[in-house]
């Protein structure tokens, strides 16, 4: 049976872990949970951010898609070689969970989208490393959040992007520069082996790369789920993502299958 005679397909998206007063909390903006169910057309379920689950194989059996989303944190320095500051704020617990379930995805061939502190993550899963402050490695303003800024203001364009000829995000772009709405002060220094970069901004940065070999499984650092009402690639990207979850068939319906079969 496939996904679609289920309904939408589940779509997992991972929590932050963050203290709001004295209580401990795990949550996702509303932007990407609208995103996921508006213009991917899944139904998204949070997926918590602790330390203790050692297996994550019920949560991926459970979805046809995974979405790592941005957040305020930074992922912790150790995990890819870089020098530890206690000036950056961390989410161990995420990133356990984040990493864990990428590599589960990937090898499963589940498709994930991987957005701003996603695509961090994504890069560190497999190998690459990070700067941990761009600016101070020498790259320009152009993609540093400004808190002071109302919400609209901060994430307007930023800056233009060159796509990879011949890349997957050409190919939903139909262009080879578009403008996108970067925020971030980590960002990725070498990519991973396995990783084929798909944008540069113009300083040099990379700025979205793919799984090589997989379906589905890209990450960008700028917003798409904030702009897809008036930018097409956004949109592109969250519908494109939506079709490879539909089409995705994990393991409980594959077992389904084979029953009615």
């Amino acid at each position: 049976m496939s996904a679609e005679k289920h309904g939408r397909p589940l779509v997992g998206l991972v929590c932050d872990r963050f203290f709001l007063g004295e209580h401990d909390q795990h949550g996702a903006k509303h932007s990407y949970v609208r995103a996921l169910m508006s213009d991917a057309n899944v139904s998204p379920v949070l997926i918590p951010a602790v330390r203790e689950i050692e297996s994550m194989d019920a949560y991926l059996d459970g979805v046809s898609g995974l979405l790592f989303p941005g957040g305020a944190s930074n992922v912790e320095a150790h995990r890819y070689g870089g020098e530890v500051s206690r000036d950056q704020l961390c989410d161990p617990d995420r990133d356990h969970v984040a990493l864990e379930l990428m590599r589960g995805a990937a090898a499963r061939g589940m498709p994930l989208l991987a957005i701003c502190r996603g695509f961090q993550e994504m890069n560190v899963a497999f190998g690459g490393t990070l700067h941990a402050d761009i600016y101070a490695s020498g790259h320009c303003a152009d993609h540093l959040e400004d808190l002071a800024e109302d919400l609209p203001t901060r994430y307007r364009y930023r800056h233009e992007v060159e796509l990879a000829p011949a890349g997957m995000l050409t190919t939903l772009a139909n262009a080879r520069r578009v403008r996108v709405n970067s925020l971030h002060r980590q960002g990725v220094a070498v990519a991973a082996p396995r990783l084929v970069v798909e944008a540069r901004a113009p300083d040099g940065l990379i700025e979205a790369c793919r799984l090589n070999g997989h379906d589905f499984a890209l990450g960008v650092q700028w917003h798409p789920e904030v702009m897809t009402q008036h930018d097409a690639l956004s949109r592109s990207i969250f519908d494109a993502f939506g079709a490879s979850c539909r089409a995705y068939r994990h393991p409980a319906q594959r077992a389904t299958d084979h029953h009615e079969g």
